[in-house]
């Protein structure tokens, strides 16, 4: 269930508030065209400057538009264990089919702290949870003896891994088993990370490129030569939508394609010239402009 072009849905804004009618435009074009997942409230979404009311809310419109199309992944993460059981529970009362739970930022726990966290919002929910590893913006990295640990318990399932490091992948594979789910969080490493084991991205490029990720991902399982193809067509996205702080240039590009508006929230801001030019030309590069 949880595999394939899931994306790390953005959180569109109008005045600086929430603009739901363009979320739910947003929701209706990946199911349109292919993605396998949705993932409201992640970082991408701008999770850390949304309010609890707004979080909840974009939970609430993916769960009411996919209708159980595709899967919802809630993310409900935070560097506070209350907090993210408050924000995992409400997602599974509201229908969502899984969880993404960031490892705790700022706090610097150790990997014990890291298990206690996990097994405390395990035991609060009954809906499968994905570990979000991202030690780039965590500043902790989740070992894979720790994350073995974590698999025993009843709803940790997998793992968004934004390490970089390719070499996880194997040894995840090799201490958990082909039936934990790894999912990338590096657009730029999918085909490499899916021929390891992986199964899938919970990506920022399927934002504006929903089909041609969505492709990608299955031609990775029945076509590796038209995945490389297909890879090559994504690189360059890839390339321009971090440059700078993500979701600014995905934000960016979006506004580009009618799809809404380029407004992030601060501390965040819109991107330089020059960045906005190399997001345009890769869109041109994909025949997306």
């Amino acid at each position: 269930m949880l595999k394939g072009s899931i994306v790390a849905l953005i959180t569109p804004f109008k005045n600086d508030s929430l603009d739901e009618d363009t979320y739910r435009r947003l929701i209706d074009y990946h199911l349109k065209n292919g993605t396998n997942g949705v993932v409201p409230g992640g970082t991408t979404g701008e999770s850390p400057t949304l309010s609890h009311s707004e979080h909840k809310k974009i939970i609430q419109i993916a769960v009411e538009e996919c209708k159980g199309k595709i899967p919802i992944i809630a993310g409900t993460g935070s560097n506070s264990t209350d907090e993210a059981i408050e924000l995992s529970r409400y997602a599974e009362k509201a229908g969502s089919d899984a969880l993404l739970v960031v490892t705790p930022y700022y706090n610097k726990p150790t990997q014990e702290g890291l298990y206690q966290h996990y097994k405390k919002i395990n035991d609060n929910v009954g809906i499968p949870i994905i570990i979000y590893n991202i030690p780039s913006r965590s500043v902790i990295d989740m070992s894979v003896e720790t994350m073995s640990k974590l698999y025993e318990l009843k709803n940790i399932v997998g793992v968004k891994d934004a390490t970089g490091d390719l070499k996880r992948v194997d040894s995840q594979l090799k201490s958990m088993g082909k039936e934990f789910i790894q999912l990338t969080g590096n657009d730029d490493n999918a085909l490499e990370f899916n021929k390891r084991g992986g199964v899938g991205a919970i990506g920022v490029t399927a934002n504006i490129a929903a089909k041609l990720s969505s492709d990608f991902q299955k031609a990775c399982k029945k076509d590796m030569d038209e995945a490389v193809k297909l890879d090559k067509i994504l690189q360059p996205l890839h390339s321009s939508l971090f440059i700078e702080s993500n979701p600014s240039p995905v934000k960016y590009a979006a506004s580009l394609l009618k799809m809404c508006s380029p407004n992030v929230r601060l501390p965040l801001v819109e991107i330089r010239d020059e960045t906005k030019k190399k997001v345009s030309d890769a869109l041109k590069s994909a025949k997306l402009l």
